[in-house]
């Protein structure tokens, strides 16, 4: 199921199952699960682990070096889940050193054309990247996430759970569970309502994660003042705890 204009490294681990398509270059240290769709003329390379049951289209880049000028040839890692789809000239790069030296990405995500994902970043499960979407090194993007196409995240940021960005935005600070930004310059819109009742989140709960938005966002209160409110608040509330755990973990503060 291997191509016969393929180019696979003899060190590379690849499952029975495995198809690789034509012209695609397959670099030393990678290994293939079981079930995963090589297309034609994708490049993957470097310390790269992908999972089962993916699928990466033509001409995508996956596990190149960090685009980072302090990388200096350091073994670094990429590990990719199962069940993700990579579309066209999507890029994907390794970890660096001044990090944790891996870039991750976990299961069930759709990496539209032309996505960009930097050195260590942390991709979690069931997230959408729209066309040319693009993340700086070093971003953490939760589950359930959707970026709109063209958006950007500046390195460092962090996106919280079941959040959602407009077309076009340029995220440069935080982004809290459940909350819709967008615009230029990008700020808060509500919360994920569309997206949370897709993900079978009760009436009643969307109910308190407005109410939370609000104190977040509408009551004039410190940033400190109303985590501390939230936090009393989720002691009752799970699905306020997510929103808690993230904001007193932000490092960049938050849209706001």
């Amino acid at each position: 199921m291997i191509h016969k204009t393929a180019i696979v490294d003899a060190s590379t681990t690849i499952a029975a199952d495995v198809t690789i398509g034509a012209y695609s270059v397959i670099g030393a240290n990678v290994s293939i699960g079981a079930g995963t769709v090589i297309g034609s003329h994708v490049s993957i390379k470097g310390t790269t682990t992908i999972g089962e049951n993916n699928h990466i289209y033509q001409f995508a880049s996956v596990g190149e070096d960090p685009q980072d000028k302090k990388y200096a040839g350091e073994l670094s890692y990429l590990e990719i889940g199962d069940n993700n789809i990579i579309r066209e000239f999507t890029t994907i790069h390794r970890g660096t050193i001044q990090d944790k030296n891996i870039t991750l990405i976990g299961n069930d995500n759709l990496l539209m054309a032309y996505t960009h994902v930097a050195h260590d970043c942390v991709i979690a499960n069931d997230v959408i990247l729209a066309n040319a979407a693009s993340l700086g090194g070093h971003v953490r993007i939760g589950s359930s996430v959707i970026l709109g196409g063209f958006s950007i995240v500046h390195q460092f940021c962090q996106v919280g759970d079941y959040s959602f960005s407009a077309m076009g935005s340029a995220i440069a600070k935080d982004v809290p569970p459940y909350v819709m930004v967008g615009g230029r310059p990008t700020q808060p819109h509500g919360i994920n309502i569309v997206g949370l009742e897709r993900k079978g989140f009760s009436k009643g709960s969307i109910l308190e994660i407005k109410r939370a938005y609000k104190l977040l966002y509408k009551s004039g209160l410190k940033l400190t003042e109303a985590v501390d409110q939230l936090e009393v608040k989720a002691r009752d509330i799970s699905e306020l705890q997510r929103m808690v755990t993230f904001l007193k973990g932000s490092n960049r503060s938050i849209l706001r």
